[in-house]
């Protein structure tokens, strides 16, 4: 993210209201843009390139351009290290890398190997974008990850492959009943694994904690009179107080905490299965409609492009309203965390971390 960029001016966290929830959706709908993925490495470079200029002083306030330059940044770097997400699991490219699983789960006449395999590649694709943009302060070694990627597809893919099962043997339910809830259990059980996946893939990190920092005062686009004199008579050194709005990356750790751990996993798995009620719920239940109308009747082999087509309509609505469901910068008192932790807060007594996406 744009915190890890050098120079000592604050940027601002978002053109909108990160304390509201809105603001948050239309901050997210940004990350989550997939223009952003067609942007190459000499794009980035020129985007962290104008963003350094902003916060090293050389450009005096935030533009368009910079605006931009600051969602394809955020977008693509990790938060806490800096480096790039692999494109495939980075969040603007969540909906695409999903619906192509999402496509082979929904292949007619599957037999219990074909769901299986597709709820195997279903969960490992879950897994790489878990880890991909997890809280970095708690590395997992190789043995660590290959240990929860196991545990993470053996328990995700029972749970769906059990849910998928169960829906035969409901005999006493009508016909209807059972067709209803037959497309429903697929991304019910999609919903439910993905929820557990999320606690297994970064269980790690509820076992050894994450990094906490005081929160610091929220910044403004327009820097004030006083900062622009500490910019210009300061230099590099002179404004060592200052660091981003959205990181701490130049703030030191007050040390790892399992409580905000834990409650980074689990407002993450929580924003995984708010993500999913919308797609397990509306595109199942609108094709059902739609399979009624004589074109469809008349055109069946159009049945799965128009699933496919009505859970990417409503994977791009979904998405940016789960994930902002929680601050991904997430705040809270310092005296709700272990005793190490009290009255060590910042702004308004409160710490910071991130929660990861």
């Amino acid at each position: 993210m744009s915190a890890s960029l050098p120079g000592h001016r604050a940027l601002p966290e978002s053109q909108h209201d990160l304390s509201t929830y809105w603001g948050r959706v239309r901050h997210t709908a940004g990350i989550t843009d997939p223009r952003t993925l067609f942007v190459g490495s000499a794009g980035l470079e020129q985007a962290k390139n104008a963003l350094v200029a902003y916060k090293q002083g050389h450009i005096q306030s935030m533009t368009p351009e910079l605006w931009r330059a600051k969602k394809i940044v955020d977008s693509t770097l990790h938060p806490d290290t800096g480096e790039p997400v692999f494109l495939p699991f980075r969040m603007s490219c969540f909906v695409l890398s999903n619906l192509v699983v999402t496509a082979g789960m929904l292949t007619p006449g599957l037999g219990n190997r074909g769901t299986v395999a597709w709820q195997v590649a279903n969960q490992s694709l879950n897994v790489a974008i878990n880890y991909s943009n997890s809280n970095k302060s708690s590395p997992l070694s190789w043995s660590k990850i290959a240990q929860s990627y196991f545990l993470a597809v053996t328990a995700s893919c029972s749970v769906a492959v059990g849910l998928n099962s169960l829906v035969p043997r409901l005999k006493s339910l009508s016909p209807s009943t059972r067709l209803i809830l037959s497309r429903l259990v697929p991304f019910a059980a999609v919903a439910s694994a993905g929820a557990l996946n999320v606690f297994l893939m970064r269980r790690e990190e509820m076992r050894t904690g994450i990094d906490v920092f005081p929160a610091k005062a929220k910044t403004s686009s327009v820097p004030t009179p006083a900062t622009s004199e500490k910019l210009q008579a300061g230099g590099a050194g002179g404004d060592a107080e200052l660091s981003d709005g959205d990181g701490a990356a130049a703030e030191k750790s007050l040390g790892k905490s399992k409580k905000a751990a834990t409650l980074a996993v689990a407002e993450t798995a929580a924003s995984r299965v708010f993500n999913s009620s919308p797609i397990m719920v509306i595109p199942p239940l609108v094709l059902m409609r739609l399979q009624r109308a004589e074109w469809l009747k008349r055109n069946p082999r159009w049945t799965t492009p128009v699933n496919l087509g009505l859970i990417l309509l409503t994977s791009y609505a979904a998405l940016p309203l789960a994930l902002a469901a929680f601050p991904q910068r997430q705040r809270v008192r310092a005296e709700t965390l272990e005793e190490e932790f009290h009255g060590r807060g910042g702004d308004g007594g409160l710490v910071e971390f991130n929660r990861g996406i």
